[in-house]
């Protein structure tokens, strides 16, 4: 008999606003601690054994997902300056290798393409050696994160920015986690002679870097279009994104600070619009933004703000040309809740507004990209996203009234922008995804109004999108509300009228949409005749502002019921049952995670919680930790707020533990996380242990949010909990 990991009870009172609560289990806050250190590693070992009897059906997934990927693979390339860049793939390595092959024919925008087929299988006691990629004319490799990564547990690449000439990489790489990043620039000047002597592929290393580094920046940094300055963020104690720093790569002299927010609610980023006109510096909170321009003809001048900040007040600018006027597009949301677009003189832009697209209240407008000729836009409408274009004026007159919408046939998808970086470009990128549909990569020539499909994401073996269905569902709450659950499986697998085991996946935090997309790994449980279905609960973006707005704050529990109205609906309606019904969602998601599980247990045969925020008054009630004042926008203030602080304390996973039936649930974590610390679901799972419920805890011991880095190793860690999933089901072990 396994008996679990004991955790030492250590008393230590919370008090605030008259109410005293005593945590067990905060002394697991320090990870340096030895006793931290040696409980973590006891309740690895002891998920490893819990789990030991899943080892077959683990392997068997994982080589189910490396199966159907085509492992040796390279992006659409994408044109930027005189280069087509793109990233490969080689079958048996983790990272990718992000290359460039120079462009033939300046009047061509269609992207080279090299047929890559999969590897054929090996005659049986056969040897065998992972395939060549195949290569494009003049092709270099400008950095080959395989090689970046040699000697890490983990490796990440926060920033990865050309100079406007091609002549220099700016790369910025986190072997910790911790997602701070140190910043190397490589010189890329020496491709031209070894062209012309007949080399064949080009291959840059660190011997090509200067000896200029910058460390502990955050992601995003860039070059200014001159390729002298280098533009970065640096991050405060808590983490936050605060201050913006010009390095100078031609003097000898330290950075020069550019701009600092003091206002702790605020992160700051630094960019340039695609134009190159202007470099752009973007604050904001949850709920309030300002941007302020500098033209990049004199990056060592003073950045103006677009419009002061106004609390509640969120917008993003775009620069386009209109006859000979530079102009500012700005999505805003003052007195729209749904947002609208104007347009603006980039001189004045505290000026007149002319309204391009008035408000609606049935689209979300989400976002407005600017190029020479056109403007795309991207918005949500019926809980889908949607993308149009508008052709720019040519001589100072009214965008069209109505943009161009692109239309797809599918019921439910998800459409966006992807790779466009060019201001004169004739094309715009997309990417199309749904369930049954693999990733898939557009250019639309808008001149011809043309939809031309370059790529889409290859699966490997007897895939058949026609076996599989996708549909909407529509549960009702107890106050009335319509909540869409979306949802996918195998035609011939699920019978109607009688349940089936059910993954139930949700979020419904910060307006974050989970829109219906393609999954190589989902299809292990799809063809294991398990159902695929996301709750769209509030606190997402789906369906407007207002649908977030409801999901948030003092209307936080709303998130939550939501979530169990939908699981509810889909055993009603005979989908499921809740003894073959699993709930899933990570990070916020694993707020509502913990949170479902006190409200209902009833419901669920097990809860797979991911980097899951369980003791959220804990974190939110301290200002030094990562994250927490900017988070007061969305979960409210509950340390100067005591209707917050008390709102908070009636679903605080971890204070609400109570003695009850509770489903299995497994929470994995990292142990390098700054979003969401480790130490919320290890305290979570010692409190569920209280009242004998089975959980276990998994710890990432090298990684971040995200969890772990490198392909594979993600594939592995996706195949461990889908196999604990399918085991929490009940669902047949093996796929056909």
């Amino acid at each position: 008999m396994l008996t679990p990991p004991l955790a030492a009870q250590v008393p230590t009172e919370r008090v605030h606003h008259g109410d005293v609560y005593v945590d067990n289990y905060e002394w697991m806050r320090d990870k340096d601690s030895p006793a931290v250190q040696a409980h973590l590693h006891a309740e690895n070992a002891y998920t490893k054994a819990r789990t030991g009897h899943l080892g077959i059906l683990q392997e068997q997934i994982f080589e189910e997902i490396k199966g159907r990927t085509q492992e040796t693979d390279l992006s659409v390339p994408v044109r930027r300056g005189d280069w087509w860049y793109f990233t490969r793939t080689q079958e048996g390595q983790q990272y990718g290798v992000h290359c460039r092959a120079p462009i033939t024919d300046a009047g061509d925008w269609t992207p080279p393409t090299i047929a890559t087929a999969p590897t054929p299988p090996a005659e049986t006691g056969a040897a065998t050696a992972a395939p060549a990629a195949p290569t494009l004319p003049g092709e270099q490799v400008l950095l080959d994160d395989n090689v970046e990564a040699e000697g890490h547990e983990f490796y990440e690449l926060g920033t990865y920015a050309l100079s406007a000439d091609g002549s220099m990489l700016l790369y910025g790489v986190d072997v910790e986690g911790d997602e701070r990043y140190t910043l190397h620039v490589r010189m890329l000047d020496r491709a031209a002679t070894e062209h012309e002597a007949g080399a064949g592929v080009i291959r840059f290393g660190s011997s090509d870097d200067l000896a200029d580094e910058i460390p502990d920046t955050a992601a995003g940094a860039l070059f200014d279009p001159t390729g002298r300055y280098i533009f970065y963020t640096t991050v405060d104690d808590a983490w936050r994104p605060d201050t913006v720093w010009r390095y100078d790569l031609g003097a000898e002299a330290p950075a020069v600070q550019v701009f600092h927010e003091p206002d702790e609610r605020y992160w700051v980023g630094v960019g340039e619009t695609r134009s190159r006109k202007y470099l752009v510096i973007e604050l904001g909170s949850n709920i309030t933004s300002e941007t302020r321009l500098l033209d990049a003809g004199d990056p060592t001048g003073e950045f103006a703000v677009v419009w002061p900040r106004v609390d509640g007040v969120e917008y993003d600018v775009e620069h386009v040309v209109v006859g000979t006027q530079d102009r500012l597009l700005i999505v805003h949301n003052q007195d729209a809740v749904n947002f609208e677009l104007v347009s603006v003189a980039a001189a004045d832009p505290q000026g007149e507004r002319r309204v391009i697209l008035a408000h609606n209240p049935e689209v979300r407008l989400e976002g407005v990209e600017g190029f020479r000729d056109f403007v795309a836009i991207e918005y949500r409408r019926e809980g889908l996203t949607r993308l149009a274009v508008a052709m720019v004026p040519r001589n100072g007159g009214r965008y069209e009234d109505t943009p161009h919408e692109l239309h797809f046939d599918e019921e439910l998808f998800a459409v966006g922008l992807a790779g466009n970086p060019e201001w004169a470009q004739p094309t715009i990128r997309l990417g199309y995804t749904s369930f049954v549909t693999p990733s898939t990569v557009y250019d639309y020539v808008v001149e011809e109004n043309e939809l031309r499909m370059l790529k889409q994401q290859p699966v490997l073996g007897r895939f058949d999108p026609a076996l599989y269905t996708q549909r909407r569902e529509w549960a009702t709450t107890l106050d009335g509300t319509r909540v869409p659950i979306s949802l996918v499986y195998r035609t011939d697998l699920v019978v109607p009228g009688e349940p089936a085991p059910t993954l139930l996946y949700g979020y419904g935090s910060y307006e974050a949409s989970i829109d219906p997309s393609f999954g190589i790994a989902r299809l292990s449980l799809l063809d294991r005749g398990i159902v695929f279905a996301i709750a769209h609960v509030r606190g997402g973006g789906e369906l407007g502002r207002l649908w977030y707005e409801n999901g948030k704050k003092l209307h936080k529990r709303n998130t939550f019921t939501d979530f169990v109205a939908c699981a509810k609906h889909l055993i009603d309606r005979d989908f499921t049952a809740s003894d073959r019904l699993v709930a899933e969602g990570g990070s916020a998601g694993g707020l509502l995670m913990g949170a479902v599980a006190n409200l209902a247990p009833q419901l669920f045969s097990g809860i797979l919680a991911e980097v899951p925020f369980v003791d959220p008054l804990t974190s939110i009630l301290d200002p030094s930790l990562p994250l927490t004042v900017i988070e007061w926008d969305e979960w409210g203030d509950p340390l100067h707020d005591e209707e917050v602080y008390f709102y908070m304390k009636g679903y605080s996973p971890l204070e609400n533990v109570h003695d009850t039936h509770y489903p299995r649930i497994l929470a994995v974590t990292s142990i390098n996380d700054t979003r969401v610390l480790y130490v919320e679901p290890a305290k979570w799972v010692a409190k569920l242990r209280e009242v004998g419920a089975d959980a276990l805890l998994k710890t990432e011991m090298a990684a971040g949010h995200g969890g772990v880095s490198g392909r594979y190793s993600a594939w592995r860690e996706r195949a461990f909990n889908y196999a604990w999933v399918i085991d929490a089901l009940g669902a047949h072990p093996s796929g056909e």
